[in-house]
């Protein structure tokens, strides 16, 4: 009877499991936390760290759950957390493996982070709070301190033989994707040896390890790391043994080709729109029509990029704040993020306005060292974001599945509208930053009546369409604009609209307030700007019609637990 036990147990975590589809992270909103370098179980704002070195700071899964209350207060509903197995133990001259991506041992757990019970501990705080748990994974690799020539294979665990790896070879030409795929990443220092993804039993000892980590800790979701390293057709069958919604690295810009990626694991990081996203908001010079050209060539080139994650930061880039310190800017940033096409992703740090490059990475400054702080001016423009975009979820029929349609366009500012006609947000973001004075914009093609009530929700200040059709959008400071149709907002919380609040006056201050920059001088005098026209992007028809996909779940129990 004793040997059924563990059975039982298990089988009780795989029934609480959430397992959730594509259709349920769509409206879902994520943080991302590098566990390291996000909270400690002492508590510590003043623990030192060896971020140069590249050391571990030791930040734990406990860590993380007595700071969910933080992540909450943006009113995030899913976090992305490190991977959580065993890594190799040593300190080498690259720095020790805090961020998870040099695994020895798949079916052990990193115990710097914690213990199993502390992991599930963390999945269970999640879902009591009804957030999601996504976890990185690594499947092109393993890690190993010494020079390639002299792997030993036999303390990798389950790949404890050379015949699973691919022979030693140096990445040396990153367009040639039979490199990318099978030779290996790091160095001499700490070489990565490459997985046989292609081989049959790599494939199935891999499947079989995510099924027991998925049954194991409730896990929600997979980000997987170096996607674009391993062969797309990999894929399809190991996201399927998962049962889970999965999202996948591709650090390209080229939409084409990354989109490859993206149909065999359901989703990818939107890399081909970071790029030009930073370049068009880190400067008043930013290209705002590259970014809008790669919003419309990405639709030509992929099948669904309102399923990809959207993100501006992540522990692999430069902080925005190392491009321009200007809070309008920043702003604007990530009101796209949020706003934008796709599952918006915030790394932990944004939201106090870090900064830190990745040569060494200081991008990667444990959180602490801001105190976390609630009344920082990015958190709170955050919270109301995120929960606007939470609550337009619920609303605006079909919202996530729509693409955004840009329907004005000049030099420094643009409008997107996205959603359902009727149930349309317009959101209207530039580049001029926080020294500009104020100036009007007349928008059009938003596809709202004539005398609909709208009310932005950054400032909770309500305006009208008038008779004309045009949407005047008053802009000043550098500020973004989210607009909603105020009958819509009743009941939400937002701008006062409670059950008994009325639409009418100015709420900013009654629901997570961000407190808005004065200009310390005019930059231009107030005027209305002109649109550039539509001959800067490839027109398009109605928003993408969406194939839902739907993972079955696999769930695994091994006769040996």
């Amino acid at each position: 009877m004793k040997v059924l036990w563990p059975l039982i147990i298990l089988s009780f975590r795989i029934g609480t499991a959430y397992a959730a589809t594509l259709e349920e992270w769509r409206g879902r909103t994520i943080y991302q936390v590098l566990t390291d370098r996000f909270a400690r179980s002492d508590g510590s704002s003043t623990a030192a760290c060896g971020v140069v070195d590249g050391l571990y700071c030791h930040g734990t899964w406990k860590g993380i759950i007595d700071k969910l209350d933080y992540i909450q207060g943006m009113n995030f509903d899913a976090i992305w957390i490190s991977p959580v197995v065993a890594q190799l133990p040593q300190r080498t001259g690259d720095g020790e493996a805090y961020t998870g991506y040099w695994a020895q041992n798949l079916y052990s757990l990193n115990a710097n982070f914690g213990s199993a019970e502390d992991l599930r501990a963390l999945s269970d705080a999640l879902h009591d709070r009804g957030m999601y748990l996504m976890l990185d994974i690594v499947v092109n690799h393993m890690g190993y301190a010494g020079v390639p020539s002299s792997v030993d294979y036999t303390i990798l665990d389950p790949f404890n033989d050379e015949r699973y790896f691919h022979p030693y070879c140096a990445i040396n030409d990153n367009t040639n994707q039979t490199e990318v795929e099978v030779c290996w990443l790091g160095d001499t220092i700490v070489p990565l040896p490459d997985l046989r993804t292609e081989d049959e039993d790599v494939q199935d000892m891999l499947q079989r390890w995510i099924s027991s980590m998925v049954s194991n800790y409730s896990i929600d979701g997979l980000r997987i790391d170096t996607a674009i390293n391993v062969q797309p057709g990999f894929f399809p069958d190991f996201v399927n043994a998962s049962g889970l919604f999965a999202m996948g690295e591709t650090m390209m810009g080229d939409n084409l080709f990354v989109c490859r990626w993206a149909r065999t694991i359901g989703s990818i990081l939107n890399y081909p729109i970071y790029y030009p996203l930073i370049r068009a908001f880190s400067s008043a010079q930013g290209s705002i029509n590259d970014l809008v050209k790669t919003i419309y060539t990405m639709r030509q080139n992929c099948d669904d990029p309102t399923t990809f994650g959207l993100f501006s930061e992540n522990h692999d880039v430069e902080r925005f704040a190392q491009y321009t310190n200007d809070t309008a800017q920043a702003k604007n940033l990530i009101a796209f993020t949020i706003m934008g096409d796709g599952i918006p992703i915030i790394y932990q740090g944004q939201e106090q306005h870090m900064a830190g490059g990745i040569s060494p990475y200081i991008n990667r400054t444990p959180l602490w060292a801001t105190g976390y702080d609630t009344e920082a001016f990015l958190y709170k423009h955050i919270a109301k974001l995120v929960a606007a975009r939470q609550h337009i979820v619920k609303t605006s029929e079909g919202y996530t599945r729509f693409a955004t349609e840009v329907v004005y366009q000049d030099y420094h500012s643009f409008a997107m509208r996205k959603g359902k006609t009727g149930q349309q947000v317009i959101t209207v973001l530039n580049n001029n930053g926080e020294d500009t004075s104020e100036f009007k914009l007349d928008i059009r093609g938003h596809d709202l009546e004539s005398g609909t009530h709208v009310t932005e929700l950054l400032s909770c200040t309500n305006t009208s369409v008038e008779a004309s059709g045009i949407l005047s959008v008053q802009m000043g400071s550098g500020q973004p604009k989210v607009y909603y149709p105020t009958h819509l907002l009743v009941d939400s919380g937002l701008c006062g609209m409670g059950k008994t609040a009325t639409s009418n006056g100015d709420h900013s201050d009654d629901v997570m307030t961000t407190s808005t920059p004065t200009a310390s001088k005019p930059a231009e005098p107030g005027h209305t700007r002109t649109a550039l026209g539509v001959a800067s992007h490839p027109t398009s028809g109605d928003a993408i019609t969406t194939i839902l996909a739907c993972f079955a779940i696999l769930m695994l129990v091994s006769s040996m637990c």
